[in-house]
């Protein structure tokens, strides 16, 4: 089911969307891929999918294994970022608060 991969030997790989669905309609899976494949060509794995269409927007993700690719240094597209902390697999960042005393 998954093609073989070696962290070691292959270029960078990115999480991004690969647009599935009919015209007007998009859906996109959240795939594992080499960053020079096309969008919508050859991936490593299909870590999940995201159907905007639907309200509220759905995100499906399989959390062990895009754990598993961003620890062997898989970079995430903006996009993905955001649907992966939607998803609670990233953890988001708190906001770091600046009192007003050290503004001025």
């Amino acid at each position: 089911m998954f093609a073989s991969f070696d962290p070691g030997v292959s270029d960078v790989i990115k999480l991004r969307l690969r647009r599935t669905g009919a015209k007007k309609r998009p859906s996109y899976r959240i795939v594992a891929a080499e960053h020079s494949s096309p969008r919508d060509g050859r991936f490593i794995e299909i870590i999940g999918h995201y159907d905007p269409l639907t309200e509220p927007a759905t995100v499906k993700v399989n959390e062990e294994r895009a754990k598993y690719w961003l620890s062997v240094g898989a970079q995430p597209s903006e996009t993905v970022a955001g649907l992966l902390k939607r998803a609670g697999v990233i953890a988001t960042e708190p906001q770091a608060e600046t009192p007003a005393a050290d503004l001025a």
